[in-house]
């Protein structure tokens, strides 16, 4: 595997983990605010999905054909953060679905060395590549996946990527119970300590 793919690979990884968060949720799980900034499953999933629309779109000259009204002038600040009532987690996949595709096909088409060229960033740094982008794409991606594992857990306890996960302990409920408790009474303990 060469470098572009390898990127691309972890790059889907990560889309998907993130993606998954969503399963099985509510409509109301899905854009309740889980933290007191507001941050909620859907408006991660909504942000990926804009900020790679883009990046891996206008940067390149490759402008997708879908508007996104959180980012015109005049819009709401920070609207692809969250979702609208109006906007359900349906809505929201296939926003994420169509953006992801659409990268997919710019990284396909050009080499690493492709110039792009971001507007909205400041000009000592608005040239670059797609081995830039795709890096940084890699990296906000996963950024947010990790928030939504976070998310996820406080919603409903699903942690990492679903009983199957090999990255977890094998656990019950009670066996978590206490290994949190061992976690707490150190804190504790180095609270005192300080």
């Amino acid at each position: 595997m060469d470098e572009k793919e390898t990127l691309h690979t972890y790059l889907r990884r990560s889309r998907d983990e993130l993606l998954s968060k969503l399963d099985g949720l509510s409509e109301y799980d899905a854009h309740r605010p889980m933290t007191a900034t507001g941050t909620s499953l859907l408006g991660l999933v909504k942000h990926v999905a804009s900020v790679g629309l883009g990046y891996f779109g206008e940067t390149f000259g490759r402008r997708a054909d879908r508007l996104l009204p959180w980012f015109e002038d005049g819009a709401e600040a920070d609207g692809d953060m969250w979702a609208t009532a109006d906007e359900s987690i349906a809505d929201i996949v296939d926003l994420h679905r169509y953006a992801a595709a659409h990268a997919d096909a710019t990284i396909d088409a050009l080499p690493l060395d492709a110039p792009g060229v971001v507007q909205w960033w400041p000009p000592e740094r608005r040239d670059v590549t797609l081995h830039h982008i795709l890096v940084r794409m890699c990296v906000e991606t996963a950024r947010h996946a990790g928030h939504a594992d976070i998310l996820r857990e406080l919603i409903d306890g699903r942690a990492g990527m679903g009983p199957n996960d090999g990255n977890l302990p094998d656990r019950s409920a009670e066996e978590w119970a206490a290994f949190r408790a061992r976690i707490e009474e150190a804190a504790q303990a180095a609270g005192r300590r300080a």
